[in-house]
C-alpha cells in the first residue's frame, strides 16, 4: 500500500463544531489518515469501515464538478451503489478497482472544488435523525447513486453536474447523519436525474431522426 494508516478517524460526530465546512474537514480527516503520496480506494474502505460507502461516494462525485472528469468515476460509483442499494453495510471492492488510487495533493484541492451552492448548503449541514438515517434511508441511497453513476457514464452535454450536485448533498447528509440534507439531496437528485434522461432521450431521438433523414 502507498499510504500508512494512523490513528483511527473521529466519527463526524466528534470534531469541533463545524469549524470547517463539512467537505473541507472530510478530505483534511482523510489526508490526515493517509500520508502517502497517493490513497486507493481499497485502503479508504478498510479504514472507514460502515462510513466507507458515503465517504467514498462523495469523494468519487467531487471531481464530476470539474469538466470533463466525471465519467472516470461512474463504474466505481454504479458498483457502490449496487452494493448499498442491496443492503451491504461495508464495501467490497473488486481488486482492479481497490487498487485504483488518486494522489493525496489532488485529494486536497478537491475541497477547493465545491460550487458556491454547495458551499451554502454546507453552513446548514448538521446531525439530524429522521426517515432518512435508516436502512430504507441507505438502500434509497444507494439506488439513486446507480442512476447519477449510469448518467455519468453516458455521454451527454450538460447531463452530468445536475444528477452529480443532488448526490453530493445527499452523501454529505449520509455522512453528517444528517435526514434533512439527505432528504433535499434525493429532491435534487431526481431532479437532475430527470434532466439529464430528458436530454439523452432528446439526443437519441434527433439521433435516429438524422440517420432516417440520411438513409
Amino acid at each position: 500500500m502507498d499510504g500508512t494508516m494512523n490513528s483511527p478517524l473521529p466519527q463526524m460526530g466528534e470534531s469541533p463544531a463545524h469549524e470547517a465546512a463539512p467537505i473541507s474537514r472530510i478530505v483534511a480527516e482523510v489526508a490526515a489518515t493517509f500520508p502517502g503520496e497517493r490513497i486507493t480506494l481499497g485502503e479508504m474502505a478498510e479504514a472507514f469501515g460502515d462510513r466507507a460507502f458515503g465517504l467514498l461516494i462523495l469523494l468519487l462525485l467531487l471531481p464530476s464538478l470539474l469538466p470533463g472528469m466525471a465519467s472516470v468515476f461512474g463504474l466505481p460509483m454504479l458498483l457502490l451503489g449496487v452494493q448499498m442499494g442491496l443492503g451491504r453495510s461495508v464495501p467490497k471492492l473488486p481488486a482492479f478497482m481497490a487498487r485504483q488510487s488518486i494522489k493525496r495533493t489532488d485529494l486536497l484541492r478537491l475541497a477547493g472544488a465545491s460550487s458556491k451552492w454547495l458551499r451554502r448548503i454546507e453552513c446548514y449541514v448538521r446531525p439530524r435523525s429522521g426517515a432518512f438515517t435508516t436502512p430504507f434511508g441507505d438502500r434509497l441511497f444507494g439506488w439513486l447513486t446507480v442512476y447519477v453513476a449510469i448518467m455519468l457514464i453516458l455521454p451527454g452535454p450538460g447531463t452530468n453536474g445536475p444528477p452529480a450536485f443532488g448526490n453530493i448533498v445527499m452523501a454529505l447528509g449520509l455522512v453528517e447523519h444528517d435526514s434533512r440534507t439527505m432528504g433535499w439531496g434525493i429532491v435534487l437528485t431526481v431532479l437532475g436525474c430527470v434532466f439529464a434522461t430528458v436530454v439523452l432521450a432528446a439526443l437519441c431521438w434527433l439521433g435516429i431522426e438524422a440517420l432516417g433523414f440520411v438513409f
